[in-house]
């Protein structure tokens, strides 16, 4: 099992675990789109990074809940529209050292984007881009000479470094 932890952070130390995506109402709140498997997952931290222009910013999360199909949350410091409207579009992440440990064969998808990935024959294919659902199983993206999709399933993932940031796979490199 892996968790959706997605897009790249700028800081090595946090990973992304949404974005605020609109404004809610007039008294400060956001409308999230979250990253996370479960979507209301990024609700249980209760500090958030926020990529602004300048930079990453500290908020704490006043409260947060799901709303319709979507999440909304007020941020700390954040009372009014139009500070809730300049922080649409910002990535929303957290310190790799919040999120839960894993059981051993379960993986982040944030630890697995930008591994290289190395068939049984020894030949690299390329990094790993991102990963994403389909409703049967996740798959990865692999780019290296070209894009290769590859079902991150048992059979086809065998080994996963993490320490040595590699990946084999039984794949043709004809795929």
């Amino acid at each position: 099992m892996i968790d959706r932890a997605p897009p790249e952070a700028a800081d090595s130390d946090l990973v992304v675990m949404g974005r605020v995506s609109g404004v809610f109402g007039v008294r400060g709140w956001v409308k999230i789109r979250s990253y996370t498997r479960e979507r209301a997952s990024i609700l249980d931290y209760d500090r958030w990074m926020v990529r602004l222009e300048d930079g990453w910013r500290d908020f704490g999360l006043a409260e947060g809940r799901v709303h319709g199909a979507g999440l909304v949350a007020r941020l700390e410091g954040v009372a009014e529209r139009d500070a809730a409207a300049a922080l649409v579009g910002a990535d929303i992440a957290v310190p790799k050292s919040q999120l839960p440990v894993l059981e051993g064969s379960e993986y982040y998808w944030a630890q697995l984007e930008g591994m290289k990935v190395v068939n049984a024959q020894g030949i690299e294919l390329g990094m790993v881009s991102n990963l994403f659902e389909t409703g049967a199983n996740d798959v990865m993206v692999v780019v290296g000479e070209r894009e290769r999709l590859i079902p991150f399933v048992r059979g086809v993932v065998q080994k996963i470094d993490l320490a040595g940031g590699t990946m084999c796979v039984d794949w043709d490199a004809d795929f």
